[in-house]
């Protein structure tokens, strides 16, 4: 049997593109304001709210994909306020890998954002006050433009780390095709089956896709230090 890739194997990259790119945009529409907050806030809070944000590069995936989906099935709050409003259960659900994948990703999201708010420090928003700039003006027309490198470095991580996902989805979602399977599960389920021809033509790809990852994130790297300097 050769490794050609399979219809269920393109399906599979088709369904993980999407929900990468889902949750890139959504990752960063969450966690800009909240690394900025993080950033800027003297609350007592920081430290806590740090610590639960950055809590999934700790946790083993599958502890922290076990509740999420006690939290989404039929005795969590989650679960029951979805049925309650006609949603039905977002367990087992492309919906429900989506809310898994922005969780586990968000530490991947936020840290590089807030670190691009640190190196830019407060000089510039302290001349847009000056100029009388509007705290919200001042924050979309000179602190998101100052942390694009950050932003960037935000999307290819969230990206790359949700199409490597295996232990969260395949909780959460499991490994249902056309609705929960994507890549890493793919792979997981040709090997299960002895199917190594077609579980190195996926793993080879993914190694290749990691591999670009690296030398985008070194570019972008090496653009901000000329940007810094």
């Amino acid at each position: 049997m050769n490794g050609a890739l399979t219809p269920e194997a393109w399906q599979a990259i088709g369904l993980t593109l999407k929900l990468a790119a889902l949750s890139s945009a959504l990752l960063l529409l969450i966690a800009t304001p909240l690394a900025w907050w993080l950033y800027q806030t003297p609350s007592r809070w920081r430290a806590p709210i740090s610590a639960l944000v950055m809590l999934p590069l700790v946790l083993p995936p599958t502890v922290l994909g076990f509740y999420i989906l006690v939290l989404l099935g039929p005795h969590g709050w989650v679960g029951q306020l979805t049925q309650a409003v006609g949603w039905g259960l977002l367990s087992f659900s492309f919906t429900g890998l989506l809310i898994g994948s922005i969780i586990f990703s968000l530490p991947f999201a936020v840290q590089p954002i807030q670190s691009a708010f640190e190196a830019m420090g407060t000089r510039p928003m302290e001349v847009a006050a000056t100029l009388r700039a509007r705290p919200i003006d001042a924050f979309f027309s000179v602190a998101l433009p100052l942390a694009k490198p950050g932003l960037l470095t935000a999307t290819v991580l969230s990206f790359a780390h949700t199409v490597g996902e295996f232990g969260v989805v395949l909780m959460i979602g499991g490994n249902i095709p056309g609705q929960t399977r994507v890549v890493s599960t793919q792979i997981y389920g040709h090997v299960e089956a002895m199917e190594y021809a077609q579980a190195h033509g996926l793993a080879a790809g993914m190694v290749v896709f990691s591999f670009a990852v690296l030398i985008t994130l070194a570019r972008l790297k090496r653009r901000s230090d000329k940007v810094l300097s």
